[in-house]
């Protein structure tokens, strides 16, 4: 029944999707609001990037199906720019708070750091669910040797 609230299967999987991302993309504000000092921000940010990653990969994997698909359907690529527009400014506010706690500005744009930081999630998500041990652990140590480069 739940499914007639929906034109079609595709407006339906783009709904669970944009929710989910809906709170996704505030899973970090905690930490970039309470941070002092660059090093508390950064290990509020692993801790909680390595849990997503652990806890919640079949829907990150569900996501990037969804992105590449937008490729090749017109009908979910307002939705997926949409998803990646937060979830840039999600990144962003990190950098930002980042830099602003080394009175610093980021060196980057925007879409820069968020296409850096994606490409590195994406390629650990892979990992972790082809059960590579080490997925997460090298996504935290990558991020951490990243961090001081942005700004």
């Amino acid at each position: 029944m739940f499914h007639y609230y929906f034109s079609d299967k595709l407006d339906l999987i783009c709904c669970c999707v944009r929710h989910y991302k809906a709170k996704c993309v505030t899973r970090y504000d905690e930490v970039v609001t309470t941070a002092r000092s660059r090093d508390e921000l950064t290990e509020g940010f692993l801790a909680k990037l390595a849990a997503t990653l652990r806890d919640e990969a079949r829907m990150h994997r569900l996501w990037y199906d969804l992105r590449s698909q937008a490729m090749f359907e017109p009908a979910f690529r307002k939705d997926v720019l949409e998803i990646d527009k937060s979830l840039e400014a999600m990144i962003w506010r990190i950098a930002t708070r980042y830099a602003e706690l080394g009175n610093k500005k980021p060196a980057s744009s925007p879409a820069a750091l968020y296409a850096l930081f994606d490409g590195l999630f994406q390629s650990a998500l892979l990992r972790h669910l082809a059960d590579d041990e080490k997925a997460v652990p090298d996504l935290l140590d990558e991020v951490r040797r990243l961090l001081p480069t942005i700004c």
